[in-house]
């Protein structure tokens, strides 16, 4: 029994982070404090005011523990980092997990590159971005490969060049096939160099220069290229009119708004600002903002934000003070590596693009509270439906398992995880089965419940426990949790003949409810995310087993041999049909051991083992 006067007198006067944990070991809270004993007394001082929100989070208290740090930014990035692993309950939480993508031009290399990538590296690269919109990403790429011929390919130049034929851009007018020494490193340089221009916003030089070039084609009558010619046109003022926000100042910047309403839900704006323009907007939905301040709702959303954020701006624009103001703003400059500010504008370029970003931030509350009313009645809704059908007391945690196997071949199962409705990918897991041999599935699916819930590692209990199958699986579930004296309500999820989700098995009665329910159309889609799963799992295994069987039994090709030879030839069955000059293509292969593969795959049939 977890004493709180005792635990809470042995609390240091330290900075660090605290966890509030229910009585199923579900983690309800995740704070940070400069001195633990002053913060996590006061959730338990009888008259300490708190709002109805840490009020009902304290009711649910079972016990609490905590993380000492050296200091106050080390606990804020611990709690970052905790809060996005656990969402707790309590916390006001930022639902949406966005990556934005970077433009990269591989500055370093000697005939650099131009990629998308979905990350900011501390490379030597030059990185454009982030953008709000993949889509605009890949438009950019493409039209300045077609605009300045930059390769994107993962050819070592120049170490090799002249290795290989010149690649279908080439054939398309796209790249100049430096691969090929076609152009000199100093002229492709300066390709680059525009194209570093053109993206850093520099667009009325390449549109003088295309007009003139496609006036130039249409004197000489040559109105095929002067039509591609207009259609560059065109791509470059489409491009060129997204970033028309102009500033004064270079400097990045974003611009942060907050709209909320009294459902307990929020809408947060932010425009991006890179290098005087705007180059996008982004909104984000919060919950669990009821009774907490503005300083409280943004300081959250700063933490959880940034710190999965790989570009930081100098500046962060807001509307009022966020608490914990100058410890987010210490965290941000020592990534970042120089000063961050976070400002509130009193009036200005500034105080417009506020009310801007805010007036965007009511618009969307506004248009997403009916799609996040049925969203949430469709998940937390099917539920609610799903608890009331069976007459347990919650189905927020539905925890879901599968066997696959072909006569008992490589048996594998899959565990997968709802949580108020939604899939937990994060959660999903998968066993190979240890103890069987052969196709019998209810010992399988003994093995793997009593794995599932001896193991330390899965803390936290479902409220019911979905068996696909009828009576004999919930049976088998049942004798296994008795014998770990663990009382979980069993459903078996029953299929008709067509193998379509009919109905459940539950306490001894087969429970028929309609089809158009969201109840039911959680449990197909839970039923058939379990049977994906190990069908995925099992299918990777047996491949893995398939290339080893053929590949392995060869004399000289070991586990790097046998990988360069399905990366080269990418299938088996042009490996079959390989002659021994094509084998020895392969870099590792040498001249006999391409004559053993094909050997060994072309030996007649009296010469195979016996």
């Amino acid at each position: 029994m977890f004493d709180f006067t005792e635990e809470l007198k042995k609390l240091p006067h330290a900075p660090g982070v605290y966890l509030m944990h229910d009585k199923n070991d579900v983690i309800l809270y995740v704070g940070k404090a400069i001195d633990l004993y002053n913060r996590v007394h006061q959730y338990f001082q009888t008259g300490y005011k708190r709002s109805p929100k840490i009020e009902k989070m304290v009711s649910h208290i079972a016990w609490f523990e905590y993380i000492l740090c050296d200091s106050e930014i080390e606990a804020l990035v611990l709690e970052c980092n905790l809060i996005k692993e656990h969402r707790p309950h309590y916390n006001t939480m930022l639902t949406d997990d966005k990556g934005y993508p970077y433009i990269r031009i591989t500055t370093e290399e000697d005939y650099p590159r131009i990629l998308y990538s979905h990350q900011m590296h501390r490379d030597h690269s030059r990185y454009f971005g982030p953008y709000t919109n993949s889509k605009s990403v890949k438009d950019i790429i493409d039209l300045l490969k077609k605009l300045y011929h930059i390769r994107s390919c993962s050819k070592k130049l120049p170490k090799e060049i002249g290795l290989d034929r010149p690649c279908l851009y080439y054939q398309i007018g796209q790249c100049q096939a430096p691969c090929q020494a076609y152009i000199s490193k100093e002229a492709y340089r300066e390709h680059v160099d525009n194209a570093i221009r053109f993206l850093s916003g520099h667009h009325q030089t390449v549109l003088h220069e295309l007009e003139a070039r496609m006036k130039k084609l249409s004197e000489e009558m040559e109105f095929e290229q002067a039509a591609e010619v207009r259609d560059l046109i065109e791509s470059v003022r489409h491009i060129a009119s997204r970033q028309r926000m102009n500033n004064t100042s270079n400097d990045d910047r974003d611009i942060i708004a907050m709209a909320s309403n009294h459902m307990n839900e929020g809408v947060i704006s932010v425009f991006f600002i890179r290098e005087g323009k705007m180059i996008g907007r982004e909104h984000f939905h919060m919950t669990g903002i009821q009774s907490e301040t503005y300083g409280d709702v943004m300081s959250a959303f700063m933490k959880q934000y940034y710190a999965s954020t790989p570009f930081l701006p100098k500046e962060i624009i807001v509307e009022q003070a966020v608490t914990e103001a100058s410890v987010i703003e210490e965290y941000l400059s020592s990534r970042r590596g120089n000063q961050v500010h976070i400002l509130i504008p009193q009036k200005g370029e500034k105080k417009q693009l506020l009310k801007l970003a805010k007036d965007n931030a009511f618009l969307v509350l506004k248009q997403d509270m009916e799609k996040m009313k049925r969203e949430k009645e469709r998940t937390e809704g099917a539920c609610r439906e799903l608890a009331e059908l069976i007459g347990v007391p919650s189905a927020r945690r539905l925890e879901a398992f599968d066997i696959s196997h072909i006569s008992g071949y490589h048996s594998v199962a899959s565990m997968v995880v709802f949580e108020n409705g939604k899939a937990r990918r994060n959660e999903y897991r998968k066993f190979r089965l240890k103890t069987i041999d052969g196709p019998d599935d209810y010992a399988s699916m003994k093995e793997v419940l009593t794995r599932r819930f001896t193991d330390e590692r899965f803390r936290v209990l479902p409220d019911i426990l979905m068996m696909d199958g009828g009576k004999g699986q919930v049976n088998i579930a049942l004798e296994v949790l008795s014998g770990l004296n663990i009382r979980i309500p069993v459903c078996g999820m029953v299929k008709d003949d067509h193998h379509r989700t009919r109905g459940l098995y539950y306490n001894n009665v087969e429970l028929d409810f309609p089809a158009n329910t969201q109840a039911f159309q959680m449990i197909t889609h839970l039923q058939d995310e379990a049977h994906r799963f190990a069908i995925e799992y099992h299918r990777s295994l047996r491949n893995k087993s398939q290339i080893h069987s053929v590949l392995d039994d060869i004399p000289g090709i070991g586990p790097a041999r046998r990988k360069e030879l399905m990366a080269y030839f990418k299938d088996i069955e042009k490996i079959k049909e390989a002659g021994p000059d094509e084998l020895s293509k392969v870099p590792s292969m040498n001249k006999k051991t391409a004559e053993a593969v094909y050997h060994f795959f072309h030996q007649k049939p009296d010469q195979t083992d016996s």
